[in-house]
């Protein structure tokens, strides 16, 4: 019987470029879930280039008037032990970043209750063998994610690897199936782990991306002018994630927060130093980018990072401070109020860093790196300094990695941590896995090219796309596909030998 894989598609379009690959080199029936917007659907209503059985378009089924059925949230939850509530509260589109539309709570449940039903009813009709999809995002992907999980469904999601320029194909959204043995025998000295480190610089591949994005002030007008003159703007009546988005208050508030991103960066660049104090200890807390899965999803009792750095501010040991960085890509934010700059800036033991400050200048000179989630961790391994992580990620297996079971624990956690000496054989060990699971691949870059061809660099993602363009693409880009369709498979016969031994 052939393998029926289900893709779940979004407006990256990263898998609908792999089904088209894997198709050709593997016998199986393929389906779809299109979660995209309403100009981009219309070329999935006709495309012919990858022979779905067929598909489903997310948001075709949502009627937020209707009331809620309760009853059935409630044996859903049971069923699945999913917490809908922590999912709907770190949704970036419910709640604290949405300035179009504020949903009242029935709404909310209207939408995870189809939601649910949707996806039971779409894996019942299927009953398929494999979901192939990115790393979810958004609430509304990894609650399928998760409902898979839960139905022991096999998930081969593609994601990077928290080291740049690569990535791997895993069943897991974050976590690695890392035992701390390989049979990868390769020893390096801490500065060839340097060397490795630079030459897979996540930061680098940051930078790179940073630059890239939005930049073109061409396909930005010629975006405006699609989005005001061209397109009629059903989105805001067909998907809930456009709601209360007409094109003068989007053209209003996208005025705004010009001139606020302008005003805030005046502001950083007037007060937060660009230079690390010398002879000073301290703690590094690399700040995390908001309305990212690195906090929604991964860390959703963490979101509040002032709150989070005045708990670390107050269980550092006398003799130390708090080096805090803002992150680069904040930009893309509006960075943050100049309100939270300043109430960070009053506590008495914390220093914040300008933005442009190299990150493994503060690694190197701190004597510890705390961080919720992110790869800062492994990065201060790299550098043979401890770390603490306040949530499971995919290296906080390592030995000098710490993670406190409660906030009360943290005062001691900092101190048994800055006891820690890093290890070489430990550090060996998983960049060796590493090295063994991950294949080399720019996802991030390979996601601009995408937004560069079809998407105005990534200013307008409700676009027309052509047959003859998505094919001319797929062309230019064939060997990058080849590469993901030729990764999927395998990891595809390396579970069937799994499940059959």
């Amino acid at each position: 019987m052939k393998d029926k894989i289900l893709f779940w598609i979004d407006q990256t379009l990263v898998d609908f470029g792999t089904a088209k690959f894997l198709e050709e080199k593997y016998d199986c029936d393929l389906f779809g879930i299109v979660d995209v917007a309403d100009r981009t659907k219309t070329f999935f209503q006709k495309q012919k280039i990858v022979q779905f059985k067929k598909i489903w378009f997310y948001h075709d089924y949502f009627n937020i008037k209707t009331k809620p059925d309760i009853e059935y949230l409630k044996s859903f939850e049971k069923k699945y032990s999913i917490n809908l509530w922590l999912l709907a509260y770190n949704e970036r589109i419910f709640y604290r970043f949405n300035d179009y539309f504020r949903f009242a709570e029935n709404e909310v449940m209207c939408i995870l209750e189809q939601e649910c039903k949707l996806y039971e009813k779409i894996l019942d009709e299927v009953r398929p063998t494999y979901i192939i999809m990115s790393q979810p995002p958004f609430h509304h992907n990894y609650l399928f994610y998760k409902i898979c999980k839960a139905r022991n469904i096999n998930v081969l999601i593609l994601k990077p690897v928290r080291i740049g320029y690569k990535c791997l194909i895993a069943d897991d959204d974050e976590m690695l199936d890392y035992k701390g043995k390989t049979s990868n025998s390769t020893s390096r000295t801490f500065e060839e782990l340097i060397d490795y480190h630079t030459n897979f610089s996540l930061h680098k591949q940051g930078q790179e991306f940073e630059e890239n994005f939005q930049k073109s002030k061409t396909s930005f007008l010629k975006a405006v002018y699609q989005f005001l003159i061209v397109s009629n703007n059903s989105n805001s009546k067909t998907h809930y994630t456009y709601y209360g988005r007409t094109k003068l208050k989007v053209l209003f508030k996208s005025i705004i927060y010009n001139l606020k991103t302008k005003y805030r960066k005046m502001y950083i660049d007037r007060n937060l130093p660009k230079e690390i104090e010398k002879n000073v200890k301290f703690i590094y807390y690399p700040m995390h980018i908001e309305q990212e899965r690195s906090l929604l999803l991964l860390a959703p009792f963490y979101t509040n990072q002032l709150e989070v750095i005045t708990n670390i501010a107050q269980s550092l040991p006398i003799g130390y401070k708090l080096f805090l960085k803002e992150h680069p890509m904040m930009f893309a934010r509006s960075w943050r109020s100049i309100s939270d700059y300043k109430k960070i800036m009053a506590l008495p033991n914390v220093v914040f860093l300008h933005p442009s400050v190299n990150p493994n200048d503060l690694l190197k000179k701190s004597s510890l790196v705390i961080t919720i989630s992110g790869t800062s961790s492994f990065d201060a391994a790299i550098y043979q300094k401890p770390s603490i992580l306040f949530v499971d990620t995919a290296f906080s297996s390592l030995p000098s990695v710490f993670k406190p079971a409660s906030l009360d624990e943290l005062p001691s956690t900092i101190r048994k941590a800055l006891e820690t000496t890093v290890q070489n054989s430990d550090l060996n060990e998983y960049v060796n896995f590493i090295d063994d699971v991950s294949f080399d691949f720019d996802f991030d870059g390979f996601v601009q090219l995408f937004a560069d061809y079809f998407y105005f660099g990534g200013s307008l993602v409700d676009t027309e796309i052509s047959l003859d363009k998505m094919s001319g693409f797929l062309e230019l880009q064939k060997e990058k596909f080849e590469l993901l369709s030729s990764e999927f498979i395998k990891k595809i016969e390396s579970t069937k030998n799994i499940s059959n031994n």
